[in-house]
């Protein structure tokens, strides 16, 4: 059925994706690959994440769009080979190897701080996207997506292959986020609650007792083991340490007066955590005091990140810069 948010759809197809697509007719032609286009008003277009690599601004968004900033006011598009909607995108630390990720399954990876893009993984008959992705260095990295998806490489991208974790797996929820906190461990949010983590780089994962059985759409780090938790309808858990504290009762809630479902986060370098969402809704959390503000536009948001003196975010009208000075809703 089709939406009207068209940008939902697209950022976050997981949450009503189609069931895993029949096997392909014998004898039909393969699905092939085209490249994005080109188009002017492609900064001010559907984006749905966005990273400093340490050189540049690079961000991806819906028909393959890749676009890149020195100074977060001029962007170029760059070409990519795809037209698929891409949903993430990060880098390894230099700024030179990285990857993005998106719809059709498809991976696609750069060596020259994304000025160039080759296709690694191209997949439509699953129907199942890539939501999220974590680059642990310059060769290794760990792509989830819906339908209990987690895939990954240590060889640059040469292989990919499905992570052996069934206690996170097996029950085929989607996998809407992946980060690395800050002492180290990786953090997986989804689905009906999923919540898992890892202290070994991936190589084996723990599923989390949850405190809400909705969606999570994001986690970020909040100091040591410390994770902050965001999902539906402003929902805000911490943890001061999930790999020791598992239970349900170990997550603290965030009280929030405001139920704009969240996606993107991230960890200024004061400290504070900024999350976006629906209806460009802001929201700065210090301990637990939160402010609210709205962006210019007010339109949706996927994903933010601090910049100069500012905040630099992401959504269904492209590219958006506020001071964090915003107007207080």
């Amino acid at each position: 059925m089709k939406r009207r948010i068209r940008w939902l759809m697209v950022a976050f197809a997981a949450s009503w994706a189609a069931p895993p697509a029949m096997a392909q007719d014998e004898g039909a032609a393969p699905i092939r690959p085209r490249p994005a286009e080109i188009q002017p008003l492609a900064p001010q277009s559907l984006l749905l994440d966005v990273i400093n690599t340490g050189r540049r601004l690079v961000a991806v968004g819906d028909r393959g769009h890749i676009l890149v900033s020195a100074d977060g006011n001029l962007w170029a598009q760059v070409e990519a080979p795809v037209r698929s909607a891409l949903t993430a995108v990060q880098f390894a630390k230099g700024g030179e190897a990285g990857w993005a990720v998106g719809h059709d399954a498809v991976i696609l990876r750069t060596v020259d701080g994304g000025a160039t893009w080759s296709l690694q993984n191209f997949e439509p008959e699953l129907q199942r996207p890539f939501l999220d992705l974590l680059v642990l260095d310059a060769d290794s990295a760990i792509v989830v997506g819906s339908y209990g998806m987690m895939r990954r490489t240590d060889d640059g991208g040469a292989t990919w292959t499905q992570v052996d974790a069934p206690e996170v797996l097996e029950d085929e929820f989607h996998l809407n986020s992946i980060t690395r906190l800050d002492d180290g461990s990786l953090f997986v949010a989804g689905e009906m609650g999923l919540l898992a983590i890892s202290p070994d780089k991936g190589k084996t994962w723990i599923r989390l007792e949850s405190p809400y059985e909705s969606s999570f759409f994001g986690a970020v780090g909040t100091g040591g083991p410390g994770v902050m938790i965001h999902g539906l309808r402003g929902t805000l858990y911490t943890n001061r340490d999930p790999l020791n504290q598992r239970g349900a009762d170990a997550w603290q809630p965030i009280e929030n007066d405001n139920v704009a479902t969240m996606f993107g986060s991230a960890r200024l370098d004061d400290g504070r955590t900024v999350m976006v969402g629906l209806n460009g809704v802001v929201t700065l959390v210090e301990g637990r005091q939160i402010q609210h503000f709205r962006s210019a536009r007010g339109t949706p948001l996927s994903a933010v990140i601090g910049f100069g003196d500012g905040l630099l975010a992401v959504g269904e009208s492209g590219v958006q810069r506020a001071p964090l000075t915003l107007s207080e809703r």
